[in-house]
Order: structure tokens, then sequence, then C-alpha cells
């Protein structure tokens, strides 16, 4: 009688090749859930979006910031906006306005 571990003359057969691709499944599955999990909190606050800086931290989000948290007041907010909106506009960075 032929049983898949004892394949024709007696060898493992082709259920041997099964073995590795568990393996590998197994070391990429533990890979994506310590990404997932442990490593990403390893940053800390501030990094990717939604950060305290904004999501591309350009000045004018960082001004918007300042304007938010009371450090500055709405007259030195429109003075600077005007100066970054010169300089780096407001539809991006290189963007055309």
């Amino acid at each position: 009688m032929q049983t898949p571990a004892h394949f024709g003359d007696g060898g493992p057969g082709p259920w041997i090749l099964l073995f590795p691709l568990v393996w590998a499944l197994a070391v990429g599955g533990g890979i994506a859930l310590l990404r997932r999990t442990v490593w990403r909190g390893r940053r800390g606050p501030g990094h990717g979006p939604g950060g305290p800086a904004g999501a591309d931290g350009s000045p004018i989000a960082v001004l918007g910031h300042r304007f938010a948290s009371g450090e500055i007041d709405e007259d030195e907010y429109w003075r600077r906006l005007s100066v970054l909106d010169e300089e780096f506009g407001r539809h991006g960075k290189g963007g055309a306005a």
C-alpha cells in the first residue's frame, strides 16, 4: 500500500516539498506580525502621517500648527503665510499656483 510518506520505492515522495513551504510561510508570517506590532512602536510618536508636523512636514503645515497651539497670533500667521505662499505655493512643493 502506498502512503504519502512512502511513495513508490519507499522514499519520501513529493510531499517533502511541502515542508520548506510551510516553514517559509511560518517565518514570513512571524516577520509580518512583528513588523505590524512590536517594531512599529519603536519609531516613537511623530513619525508617519498624522504626526505633530503634519503629514508632509511642510513649512506651511508647521506654521498652521504653531498658530493652532497659540505660539503666534493671527497677524503673525497671515504675514508669515504670505511669505511662505510665495516660496512654496499652496498647491504643494514645486507646484504652480
